[in-house]
């Protein structure tokens, strides 16, 4: 039973979602100036706040499996360092295939130095904007782990949603450890919006 101090942040985590959405589609020219008050009102009463994703590979071991799971992702209207935060798991849009999404670890954020451990490596500041994203999985090599390391720094506007479940198996499932601060922040969400029974059966589709 979600209580209703739960069901009240949710909503103004909502309400914040669909005004910052609606606002983004404005400036963008998606939407006209008469079309933001009934934005707001469809995102707030038709939309979820999460969707499914299903992912597989080694790259985020142990925090998801090889064989994969499924994923309840949070959206973010937009994607800065009020909305993530480093140590938040992130699904990132692949700068090698813009048609794909990677899920990794968010590392660092604009204004953090990168220092290399190979010397011949010049330290760098990342600029405005960007970010690194690592995977888990600390056995697999660079290469193999696919990220930041192979492919440098990625716009924060790449990130498309924050995890926050993973389901392994129909007995193995759980919250994703992300950032204290997006834990706090998603605690309503994942309360209201949680449905295991409906990750199990995409998770056997």
């Amino acid at each position: 039973m979600v209580s209703l101090s739960t069901w009240f942040r949710y909503i103004a985590h909502k309400l914040e979602y669909s005004v910052s959405l609606s606002w983004k589609n404005y400036k963008r020219g998606q939407i006209t100036d008469t079309e933001v008050g009934d934005a707001i009102w469809k995102n707030l009463f038709q939309g979820k706040l999460t969707y499914l994703h299903w992912n597989k590979g080694e790259e985020m071991a142990p925090t998801i499996v090889g064989q994969g799971g499924t994923l309840l992702v949070r959206k973010l209207p937009s994607t800065d360092p009020t909305r993530v935060f480093v140590g938040d798991v992130v699904v990132v849009k692949d700068p090698v295939n813009t048609d794909n999404y990677l899920v990794r670890r968010l590392a660092a954020i604009e204004g953090y130095e990168m220092v290399s451990t190979d010397e011949k490596d010049e330290p760098f500041v990342l600029e405005k904007d960007q970010c690194w994203v690592l995977s888990d999985n600390e056995n697999l090599k660079p290469k193999e782990a696919k990220d930041s390391r192979i492919f440098g720094p990625v716009p924060m506007t790449d990130i498309v949603g924050r995890v926050i479940y993973c389901l392994r198996t129909a007995v193995d499932h759980g919250p994703v450890q992300n950032s204290h601060f997006s834990m706090r922040k998603d605690s309503p969400v994942l309360e209201v919006e949680l449905d295991v029974d409906e990750m199990a059966k995409r998770d056997k589709a």
